[in-house]
């Protein structure tokens, strides 16, 4: 398939992506240019070995840090030139952020987890947001451990949780940076195996930052990077 567009007007868009950091009087080139695109219902792995930037790209594309230069236009949206308002409203309401150590509140059980991000969603009733959190709940095979805090889940389940928390603000596009690192090969496939089924059911993007070779596999794409470059796309 030709991606050299990104076809859609959910897709995503980057020209030019550039990132330094200084470290002391040293100037870290973490991205050095990077120009993709990715279409909207992707199941996309960007891979390559530590410090080749594969994380740093995901946190671009989901406003967690700001690039030095360049464009990151997702859904149609430039990102980067959005106030700071609309940034948590986008980041709210089109992303979903999957880590792979989880991230979970220990205080609150599964169903609170998963209801979180829904906070910022005030246009949503009572009634609704429970529905979304049961649904996702049931669909990653959660709904008898609503009660269950995370510290008395298996990783996992703690993985799902995560997914389904990622998934409640009905994003169109899910990051997950080495979502299967804290987890065994078995474990790591079945996760593997849901993520599949909501991206062909919702036709929701997914960009995994990894170099699992279990999510190349299952990848439609694998954009490889290499010191801060494209080596392959």
């Amino acid at each position: 398939m030709n991606m050299t567009m990104a076809q859609g007007k959910n897709g995503i868009r980057i020209r030019g992506l550039r990132k330094d950091y200084k470290l002391g009087s040293t100037l870290v080139s973490a991205l050095k240019g990077i120009d993709l695109d990715i279409e909207s219902g992707s199941f996309v792995c960007v891979a390559g070995p530590s410090g080749s930037g594969k994380t740093t790209l995901l946190n671009m594309i989901g406003l967690i840090d700001a690039p030095t230069s360049g464009i990151v236009s997702v859904a149609g949206e430039d990102i980067q030139s959005m106030p700071e308002r609309a940034t948590t409203r986008f980041r709210s309401r089109t992303l979903g952020f999957i880590f792979q150590s989880f991230n979970l509140l220990p205080v609150l059980n599964v169903y609170e987890n998963i209801r979180l991000p829904l906070i910022l969603h005030r246009d949503l009733s009572k009634e609704e947001k429970h529905e979304r959190v049961m649904e996702l709940a049931e669909s990653v095979g959660l709904a008898g451990h609503l009660r269950h805090k995370p510290a008395e889940l298996s990783g996992g389940q703690r993985q799902r949780v995560a997914i389904a928390r990622a998934l409640v603000t009905h994003p169109l596009v899910v990051l997950a940076d080495e979502p299967t690192a804290n987890l065994d090969s078995a474990t790591g496939n079945e996760v593997l195996e849901l993520m599949e089924e909501i991206n062909e059911a919702r036709g929701t993007t997914f960009i995994f930052s990894s170099h699992d070779p279990s999510i190349m596999s299952r990848a439609g794409r694998v954009v490889r990077l290499h010191d801060g470059r494209i080596e392959a796309a």
